[in-house]
């Protein structure tokens, strides 16, 4: 009996398994999921099912652990959570669909990072060369918990973007979703709350839900409007010289 021929290592299959695990390929796997994602969104705009109480027939616990994991889906997908938020209160009040809106929070993150830290992690980390990616990887490798925590508290930070970025970095899944699912708390309680009040707009929970969400939102434009001017306010002249050693400050300001 003849015994197999071994392939050489070099072989067409090797070639071939070898370019679709690349990092390139599956950066253009993870571009391709995203951007069918999009597209299915666009057309199909599952939020509304979502917000007319699908599916029909599914009440209680079970209705709130399906809106759950839709919501979920829905968010890796670029569904905005707002709505999702909204919809959650009107249909489960503020209770459980508070519980529905930050388990569906932390799943969609969840996927979100499950599929940059896999398919896009290592052709994407090359790239961080410029000082502003450096910085923020930097500081969401080292303090994860922390720095994602100030992501999730500032309504400002896009919810996939922050997903996407935290995927690249080296933060590990636990500080994420920790984070994650306390720092989203306040900002989707405001949300859940308008909506579980929208039918009386003018009681104390309705007004106090709307203002936050209305102070939150312009206290993230200040932030942001301020970190860009900073960004382009112009570098400090370096301090002058002599023979290399910097001199002294004279006392009192005067030379």
């Amino acid at each position: 009996m003849l015994a197999p021929v071994p392939r050489p290592p070099g072989s067409l299959a090797v070639r071939c398994s070898r370019a679709l695990l690349s990092p390139r390929a599956r950066l253009s796997l993870l571009a391709l999921l995203l951007l069918t994602g999009a597209a299915l969104v666009v057309l199909y705009e599952p939020q509304r099912f979502l917000a007319s109480g699908w599916p029909p027939r599914t009440s209680g616990a079970g209705a709130v652990l399906l809106f759950g994991l839709a919501y979920g889906v829905c968010t890796a997908a670029f569904v905005p959570r707002p709505v999702l938020n909204l919809a959650a209160g009107a249909l489960f009040g503020t209770a459980a669909g508070l519980t529905a809106a930050v388990a569906g929070t932390v799943l969609g993150a969840g996927i979100a990072f499950t599929l940059g830290r896999f398919l896009g992690q290592d052709a994407l980390r090359p790239l961080l060369r410029g000082r502003w990616l450096t910085a923020a990887d930097g500081q969401l490798s080292r303090h994860g918990f922390r720095s994602m925590l100030a992501i999730r508290l500032f309504p400002g930070v896009p919810f996939a973007a922050a997903n996407y970025c935290a995927a690249v970095s080296r933060m590990g899944y636990v500080p994420f979703l920790l984070a994650t699912a306390l720092g989203s708390v306040p900002n989707t309680a405001a949300y859940v709350v308008a909506g579980a009040q929208a039918g009386s707009p003018g009681s104390p929970a309705f007004l106090f839900s709307a203002g936050f969400i209305v102070l939150s939102g312009l206290a993230a434009a200040v932030v942001a409007w301020r970190k860009r001017h900073g960004l382009r306010a112009p570098a400090p002249a370096p301090a002058p010289t002599r023979d290399g050693v910097p001199e002294p400050e004279p006392v009192g300001g005067v030379r």
